[in-house]
């Protein structure tokens, strides 16, 4: 239970790091969010509680597969919000999309052989 605890506490840690330092500075807030902080120590993690390899590399692999679909958000929410979208419809329609390109991906993966 106390490891759970400091997984969430050094996790929020870090969305509050980004959150402070875009206050400051929007350029390198965006440089902190997209270093892959959260994904190391998930995989660290994972490899200390279970000790296996196969299992990080799957998680690794599915990772690297779920990032690609979430991409274009970066590009179209800035559009949105510049063409007078409010903030919450542009964020919800950038999400909807997002999903529906994580379907996208999920559904090719498969026709590849590979299981997200």
């Amino acid at each position: 239970m106390l490891q759970t605890i400091i997984k969430a506490a050094i996790s929020g840690v870090l969305v509050m790091i980004v959150a402070e330092t875009s206050k400051r500075s929007p350029a390198f807030g965006a440089l902190v969010a997209s270093l892959p902080l959260i994904s190391i120590l998930a995989v660290i993690w994972l490899w200390n509680d279970t000790g296996d390899t196969t299992r990080v590399a799957d998680h690794l692999e599915a990772t690297f597969f779920y990032v690609l679909p979430s991409l274009p958000m970066f590009l179209v929410m800035p559009a949105l919000l510049r063409a007078d979208y409010t903030f919450w419809p542009a964020l919800g329609l950038s999400m909807g999309m997002t999903v529906m390109l994580y379907a996208i991906v999920v559904f090719v993966a498969a026709r590849f052989g590979i299981a997200l």
